[in-house]
């Protein structure tokens, strides 16, 4: 376990204000010199189209304004409280290697971060992108990438929650309101006042359902995309064939949010970008979402994971470098699927926007993709259903095909790629995805199992065990779960998604996780109607603080440590993701889990703790056993004590 050496955790939370010190606060020559260059810079290139955005200009100089005013410098001094750091303190002894195992060396208390970190996204984190000085093209939107930091710069503190936090609003009314306390910021609902975003009504935030371009409610304008498409009683859902949505810069995700009565669920994407916390306002609420850019890196999903993107007024240029978002979009798109883009450039006349729209048109076009319908200010594309269409186009026509060689199923840290991806043979033959209409396809062998090697009945197998597991889970916890408990869940290893087709008949909603060493097994689940994303759990994952109610790690811990990563900043990893009196399942080998059990105190964890033995079934490789823990809520008094070591 590292801890952080430049940043100070143990300032008391009743003065979270950092001591004005010359380190600290003055910006000297070198802060405005770098400022300038970096709007210079982007002026002098424009957005990849020739033209300068002012929104994007806006954009940018907003991010710099949000840089922190200090060179970290390499003194050997703490830059938040400005005092030399020992040697050698405290936790290098607490963590020694040679005395991991000693239970007299494990911790009674963990310390608090400073407040300045509530809301703390280590590999999302804007001060350490400006401290390790990293060239970044802006203009790509590099800095909404994940840039982590190295080892010695971790936070290993607990990450505490803002002054007056309360346990959130459950779902479902939660959709409609969350406290103001736990998210204190509302520049969002004065800069949105004139959209129905959302606006403060005393100690809470309300959220009318409306968005930029759908004032009069998210609602009316599902019904009216859905009569566009003419589907059935102008439901969106068209009889269950349409169930996985990708939200493109979502906004506070109300639009995701008046789906889910469709029975269909939207990965609702956007940047901490200038509107920073509107999907820590999604996650708050209880809407399935997550951080996430088109900038230079694939999206983390498989290939052919969603049956409609939607786009309302994203402020995407989708015309850059030569249309590598809309091919991203392309790869991600089940054959037939439809892009739903409502913006000026589908109904404005102007020179600008029209000049935009032809070159789109255009692009599309050469893409095999073909508009099937147009209104007011919304136009819907769709998608080829074969690879017919690309074999009729003439020689050298661009975006040229990808490469035979190219996996469109890798997508961690792997970079966009400007081409098309063409339907394997059997896809291209059968003209379509082959799925049964939600919730059939739920429990329904994939048509893509065999690219994994798994047959229908292991996949059977794997269902009816993780359904199994699931009931015994609630047995043990149903003395201190409630209900409205549980909203939003994480499955950190999600394998065949399992885990959370058991959790079919519950109200919530699970972020499938494949482990980067597993993420071939990410398609599967999102074939059953399920959304998910890959990740290595050797860094911090990708979320604001304190945004699930249940965490789920099987073998987890186990695939880590072979790997060579820590036990610990995992768990303090998990405290930051976890709200308090959410609930923590680790199932993992004896050995692990007599090693974690000893952390749950100092974690907070042990207002409820249980172990279990769990039965014998079909999944284990080895013996495992169970912990479930449940976080405390704690406050001042409970950190002032922790930051004492």
């Amino acid at each position: 376990m590292v801890i952080n050496r430049n940043q100070g955790y143990n300032q008391k939370r009743r003065n979270p204000k950092p001591k004005t010190t010359p380190n600290l606060m003055k910006e000297d020559k070198r802060n405005k010199s770098a400022r300038t260059t970096i709007i210079k810079r982007y002026k002098v290139n424009g957005d990849q189209t020739g033209r300068i955005n002012d929104q994007r200009i806006k954009e940018i100089e907003m991010f710099i304004e949000e840089i922190p005013k200090v060179i970290a410098l390499d003194d050997g001094t703490d830059p938040v409280t400005g005092k030399f750091l020992r040697k050698r303190d405290y936790f290098d002894q607490l963590f020694d290697d040679d005395d991991r195992e000693r239970d007299n060396d494990l911790p009674k208390s963990l310390p608090v971060c400073d407040m300045r970190y509530s809301e703390l996204i280590p590999c999302l984190d804007r001060h350490l992108i400006y401290q390790m000085k990293m060239k970044l093209n802006l203009s790509l939107m590099e800095h909404y990438e994940r840039h982590c930091p190295p080892a010695q710069r971790r936070f290993n503190c607990l990450i505490p929650p803002p002054i007056g936090y309360k346990i959130p609003i459950r779902w479902p009314e939660s959709r409609d309101e969350v406290w103001k306390a736990n998210i204190p910021h509302t520049h969002l609902a004065q800069e949105k006042s004139d959209q129905n975003w959302m606006n403060v009504v005393g100690e809470r935030i309300r959220f009318p359902g409306g968005g930029t371009h759908f004032h009069s409610g998210a609602d009316k304008y599902i019904a009216s995309i859905a009569s566009m498409l003419k589907f059935p009683a102008d439901k969106l859902n068209n009889g269950g064939n349409i169930r996985t949505v990708l939200d493109v810069g979502c906004g506070v995700a109300s639009f995701g949010a008046y789906l889910l009565p469709l029975g269909i669920i939207a990965m609702s994407l956007a940047p901490n970008d200038v509107h920073q916390n509107q999907i820590q306002f999604a996650l708050e609420r209880g809407i399935p979402s997550a951080l996430g850019v088109l900038g230079t890196k694939r999206l983390s999903y498989p290939s052919r994971s969603f049956e409609m993107a939607h786009c309302s007024r994203c402020r995407i240029d989708w015309l850059q470098r030569d249309g590598i978002l809309l091919l991203e979009l392309d790869r991600l798109l089940r054959p037939g699927g439809y892009f739903v883009y409502s913006s000026p450039e589908a109904y404005a006349h102007d020179a600008e926007n029209r000049r935009i729209w032809n070159a789109m048109h255009d692009l599309l076009g050469r893409m095999c993709w073909r508009v099937v319908s147009r209104r007011d200010q919304t136009v819907v594309w769709a998608k080829s259903l074969s690879n017919s269409c690309y074999r009729k186009r003439a020689p050298g026509t661009n975006p040229p095909l990808c490469s035979p060689d190219s996996d469109p199923d890798v997508s961690w840290d792997v970079e966009m790629k400007a081409c098309i991806t063409p339907y394997s043979t059997k896809m291209h033959k059968a003209k379509g995805s082959g799925f049964q209409p939600w919730p059939s396809r739920l429990t329904g062998p994939s048509p893509r199992l065999d690219e994994i090697g798994v047959s229908p009945d292991q996949f059977q197998e794997d269902t009816e065990t993780w359904y199994h597991r699931v009931v015994e889970y609630w047995k043990q916890m149903r003395s201190v779960i409630q209900k409205d408990s549980i909203r939003n869940v994480m499955d950190m290893n999600s394998n065949l998604g399992g885990f959370a087709a058991a959790l079919k008949d519950k109200d919530v909603w699970v972020m499938n996780v494949a482990p980067v060493n597993a993420s071939s097994k990410l398609k599967i689940i999102y074939d059953r109607g399920l959304i998910g994303t890959v990740h290595d759990w050797c860094e911090s994952f990708s979320t604001y603080p304190r945004t699930y109610d249940l965490l789920h790690a099987w073998r987890v811990f186990s695939e880590i440590e072979e790997r060579g990563c820590s036990v610990e900043d995992l768990l303090i990893e998990m405290d930051r993701m976890l709200r308090p009196e959410g609930f923590v399942i680790i199932r993992d080998k004896s050995s692990i889990v007599d090693h974690i059990r000893k952390f749950l105190a100092a974690l907070r964890w042990d207002g409820y703790s249980l172990e279990v033995e769990p039965k014998t079934d079909a999944l284990p490789l080895n013996e495992e056993r169970v912990v479930i823990a449940r976080k405390q809520l704690w406050g001042d008094d409970d950190e002032e004590e922790a930051a004492r070591f």
